[in-house]
This record gives C-alpha cells, sequence and structure tokens, in this order.
C-alpha cells in the first residue's frame, strides 16, 4: 500500500486536489524535496512518513499549501486529527536537534523517542495542557474576547497549567486572574489535542459563585454573560470551546459532542 506523507512548510499542510476534495498525498516517494523524513504511527493507516517540506511551493493544478488549522475544512474530520498528530512531531523534530543536557545531537531512537548519542539521555515529545472552561451563571454564559482571537468570535476563559498545580486550581485561578470571578460546581467535560504547536485541552463546566468582571487587560478585550438567544458569534466547529458551547446550547442532555 502506498505510503501517506505528512509535509508541511512551516506550519502550512500539502494537500493533493482529488476530484471529490483534497487529500493527504499518497505514493512511494514524497511529490516535493523533503528534510529527513520519518515513520509515524497513526490509526488505521498502515504507512505513513512525516517531514518539512525544504522549500515554499506554487500552488499548481495538483497540489496545494493549506494551514493546519484551516484544514479543518478541506479534509475529513479523522484525517485532520491524523495531520495534527504528524505535525506536532514535526514540530518537535524541528526544535529537538541537540541534548540540552550536554549540547551533543540528538538520534532518533523510536517513533516517540530521541536519544543523545553522547550522554544517552533520552526525550520525548513535550504537550502542553491547557484547561477550558465553560462559565454558567443561571440561563447566562460567559463569552470572552481574548486579543491572540484572529476574528470577532468569542470563546471561553482558557490558559496554560502551571508547575505545581492540580487541573482544578489552574481553572479557578485564570478564571480568577482573567475576570476577577469566583467558580463552584466544577465538572471536567472532554479534552481535545491542539496541534498549535503541541497542546491539549481540557475542558470543564463551572458556576458562578461570585464577584463582578473585572478584565485582564493583556489577555482579554470583552467579556460578558450571554443569553441562548443573544449569542455573539461563536469559535469554529474545529475547537473544544464550540463542543461545549453546543452543549450547553443544547441543555447538557444526551450524549457530549465527540472530536
Amino acid at each position: 500500500m502506498a505510503c501517506r506523507w505528512f509535509l508541511f512548510y512551516e506550519d502550512k499542510l500539502l494537500l493533493e486536489k482529488e476530484a471529490n476534495g483534497y487529500a493527504i498525498p499518497a505514493g512511494e516517494k514524497p511529490p516535493f524535496e523533503t528534510e529527513e523524513p520519518f515513520a509515524v504511527a497513526l490509526k488505521d493507516v498502515p504507512s505513513a512518513q512525516a517531514a518539512s517540506l525544504k522549500q515554499d511551493i506554487d500552488e499548481g493544478e495538483r497540489f496545494v499549501l493549506v494551514g493546519l488549522r484551516a484544514s479543518w475544512d478541506y479534509l475529513p474530520r479523522e484525517w485532520y486529527k491524523r495531520a495534527g498528530k504528524a505535525y506536532q512531531l514535526v514540530h518537535w523534530d524541528r526544535h529537538s536537534r541537540f541534548c540540552p543536557r550536554c549540547g551533543a545531537k540528538l538520534i532518533r531512537s523510536s517513533l516517540i523517542c530521541k536519544q543523545c548519542e553522547a550522554c544517552h539521555e533520552e526525550y520525548y515529545p513535550v504537550i502542553s495542557p491547557a484547561i477550558i472552561v465553560l462559565i454558567r451563571k443561571g440561563d447566562e454564559v460567559l463569552l470572552v474576547h481574548a486579543r491572540n482571537f484572529k476574528g470577532n468570535f468569542r470563546g471561553l476563559v482558557a490558559g496554560f497549567l502551571e508547575v505545581g498545580e492540580t487541573l482544578e486550581e489552574c481553572v479557578r485561578r485564570e478564571v480568577r486572574e482573567e475576570t476577577g470571578l469566583s467558580i463552584q460546581n466544577l465538572t471536567y467535560f472532554g479534552s481535545q489535542p491542539w496541534p498549535y504547536p503541541s497542546g491539549i485541552m481540557i475542558g470543564f463546566f463551572a458556576d458562578y459563585a461570585g464577584g463582578a468582571i473585572h478584565l485582564q487587560d493583556e489577555e482579554l478585550n470583552a467579556g460578558s454573560f450571554f443569553t441562548r438567544d443573544n449569542l455573539p458569534v461563536l469559535p469554529q466547529k474545529l475547537s473544544i470551546a464550540r463542543r461545549m458551547i453546543d452543549y450547553w446550547l443544547a441543555g447538557e442532555k444526551g450524549e457530549k459532542p465527540a472530536f
């Protein structure tokens, strides 16, 4: 069976145009010159390789480069998820060339491990955990606009886990720091790999417990509570934030939307 080639130029994914859409290129060799490729273990894909392209390409009749996030609109969901995993490994490969302990070269020793050729220390891909929380206040939900959002949509409070924190402590801290609010009744919703470039989003629901909104200016530039019949522009379907909002809109009944 032909190999699938997950090829990236910076954070853009190479796609092959087909009669009915787009696909990850397949063949015995990559369609363009790449850095040294490596095997990637992907569910239901017998043979897959990932690599960085050596140079940008011009869009033609057969191939196109698409931002990884934008590939959600081009690929079936399972292939989008596979491309995300491949990109996380490519990003790790690009940024782990030398041993941080002794400075010697790192050599790939397995699909997800590199070993220092001098001191033999082993290194694995780093994943950065981040929380995201939907806060309810009666029949309303808190929606915010972060300064790093590209677009006018509003999403949920989120932030990275700090050393020594539990996930629950991280949720309460981020909500307090970013909005000035306190919360209660914290419950786990679900999680989603977030390959931009190497994160995992861990979702929670919570109830408003007290306080007035005071936004952390360097993080957020808008934030308020909204009812179901007065919502702003929402995040795209690809994000766990949208899954959580959709579940709340449905009355938090039935099966939670799957990624």
